[in-house]
């Protein structure tokens, strides 16, 4: 299993009326930690698109527990569970600073050829990072 862990500092503008983190954001949460656990795996998004590839997201589930307010440092911790195929599952946990769960989820995305918008099988060169964690 591939873990990796992101920080995120919630801004003011990411709050709503109660000073919660407003719901929405958590998907752009999301975002920026898969984004690094690429990263950190040596294939930062960039690298896959310029290779010819698009993960497009499939699903979204989020599960909230417990609110985020601004200024909150945020710790997410993202995780592939599975070796991909045509699909790669993304899991995600986020903790507050007194290290409590306070949200979880996962995303689906589905690698696509970008020359032909079509479907593929996950590339070797993504393989063959992630297999040492499996």
């Amino acid at each position: 299993m591939y873990i990796s862990e992101t920080q995120i500092r919630v801004r003011y503008s990411e709050t709503d009326q109660m000073s919660y983190v407003y719901y929405g954001n958590y998907g752009q949460y999301y975002e920026v930690a898969r984004v690094e656990a690429m990263r950190q795996l040596g294939l930062p998004y960039k690298m896959v698109e310029e290779k010819g590839f698009i993960m497009p997201v499939l699903s979204l589930y989020v599960k909230y527990i417990k609110p985020a307010f601004y200024d909150d440092l945020l710790t997410i911790k993202t995780s592939i569970k599975e070796l991909p195929d045509t699909r790669i599952k993304y899991n995600y946990e986020i903790f507050n600073e007194q290290n409590l769960l306070i949200n979880f989820g996962e995303t689906i995305h589905v690698f696509v050829k970008r020359e032909t918008k079509r479907p593929s099988p996950a590339p070797e060169w993504l393989l063959e990072k992630l297999l040492p964690f499996f």
